[in-house]
């Protein structure tokens, strides 16, 4: 099995077939992606210090270049699910983006929590088996 393909750099409209819940699932991946790039920001390129002491407070250090690289990621991602850029890789890619994202909160709030209403990790989770399911039907759409 190869790394890559040529269909995995190529954008048609097969991508955009709509009756295709899987290309569904991965547009709506990549697009919920974009807010959070957004929310990094308060004005181009100037970074929200919300999110910044956020991320020092996780022990990322230092917080500004995690914080844009936070952003690069989300956004790559983002836009690679979105035209079905190396679907199954921009997948993974954002899983681990979330997953990472669980993680931070977890150490900031100091335990594990379910419910929204206390900014609990349900959509996060679900965000992450939304993701890795992107990616396992695109593993499974190379063996067919």
């Amino acid at each position: 099995m190869q790394l890559f393909y040529s269909s995995d750099f190529s954008i048609n409209s097969t991508k955009f077939n709509l009756s295709n819940t899987s290309n569904i699932l991965r547009i709506i991946c990549g697009l919920f992606l974009i807010p959070e790039v957004f929310g990094k920001f308060n004005g181009f390129m100037q970074l929200n210090l919300n999110i910044v002491n956020f991320f020092a407070s996780v022990g990322l250090n230092p917080p500004e270049f995690w914080v844009y690289s936070a952003a690069l990621g989300e956004l790559l991602c983002g836009l690679a699910l979105v035209f079905g850029i190396c679907t199954r890789y921009a997948a993974l890619g954002a899983a681990l983006i979330l997953f990472v994202a669980v993680i931070a909160l977890n150490i900031v709030r100091g335990h594990f929590a379910w419910t929204w209403s206390i900014g609990g990790d349900e959509y996060l989770i679900f965000w992450i088996i939304c993701c890795c399911i992107v990616a396992l039907n695109d593993f499974k759409a190379l063996k067919e």
